[in-house]
C-alpha cells in the first residue's frame, strides 16, 4: 500500500446471461458462476464506484487464496443472481460488502461495462461487469461490517478504505478496473449520460 495513503480513511458489451449457463454451481466460487461455452467459469457482475463528498472512492483490497502474496484494490460489487436485475444486484452487493444502504435512485448509470478474464481460486474465469456510480457521505462507511459477507469473502477480503484519487494513483499494487483513477476523473463533476464500453481486459 502506498505510503501516501491517508491513514484516516481506514468488454465489449455485456454478453447475454443465457449464453453462459452450461453447468451447475461451482465449489467455493458460488452458484452464480457457470461453465461457459469457452470452458471458462463465467458470471455477470454489478459493481458500484462509490464516491464521497470529497471525490474519494471506497475500494476493497483482496487476494486470491492460491496467490496469497498478490493483492489488489477493486470496486464494491459482485455477481448477479439468476433473475436479478443488475441495479438490484448493485444495491444488494453494496449493502452486503459495506453496510451502506442505497436505493435505486442513488445509482447513476450504468457508467461503464467491461469484461475481464483472470485466474481465481485455481480456475480460469471470465466476468462481464456493469458499473454504476453512487455518491454517499464519508460518514456512511466507518467500521467494516462483515455480517453480509460470504464465506469466500471472509477468506479473501483484506480491507476496505476510502482513497483520494491522487493517492490511489500512487498505489504500488494493482487496481481494477485498470485506469480507475482516469475513469473516475472522467465522471467528474457529473456523468455525461454515456455508458462507455471498456472492452476486454486480461488480468
Amino acid at each position: 500500500m502506498s505510503e501516501a495513503a491517508d491513514d484516516s480513511s481506514a468488454a465489449s458489451a455485456v454478453s447475454p446471461r443465457s449464453s453462459a449457463h452450461g453447468g451447475g454451481p461451482v465449489h467455493g466460487l458460488g452458484p452464480e458462476w457457470r461453465r461457459g461455452d469457452d470452458g471458462l467459469l463465467f458470471r455477470e457482475a454489478a459493481r458500484v464506484i462509490l464516491l464521497d463528498e470529497d471525490d474519494r472512492v471506497l475500494l476493497i483490497r483482496g487476494h486470491d487464496v492460491d496467490q496469497p502474496d498478490r493483492s489488489w484494490w477493486f470496486t464494491v460489487g459482485g455477481g448477479i443472481d439468476d433473475g436479478e436485475e443488475a441495479s438490484a444486484a448493485a444495491l444488494r452487493e453494496v449493502r452486503e460488502e459495506t453496510g451502506i444502504v442505497l436505493v435505486a435512485a442513488d445509482l447513476v448509470g450504468p457508467v461503464f461495462t467491461r469484461s475481464a478474464i483472470f485466474d481465481f481460486f485455481a480456475e480460469h474465469c471470465r466476468q462481464d461487469e456493469i458499473l454504476y456510480l453512487a455518491r454517499v457521505p464519508a460518514s456512511s462507511f466507518d467500521v467494516v461490517d462483515r455480517a453480509g459477507w460470504t464465506e469466500l469473502e471472509h477468506d479473501v477480503i483484506d480491507e476496505l478504505r476510502w482513497w483520494s484519487l491522487d493517492d490511489l494513483d500512487r498505489v504500488d499494487i494493482e487496481v481494477f478496473p485498470d485506469r480507475l483513477v482516469d475513469l473516475v476523473r472522467g465522471l467528474l463533476p457529473a456523468w455525461d449520460g454515456e455508458t462507455r464500453h471498456l472492452g476486454l481486459a486480461r488480468e
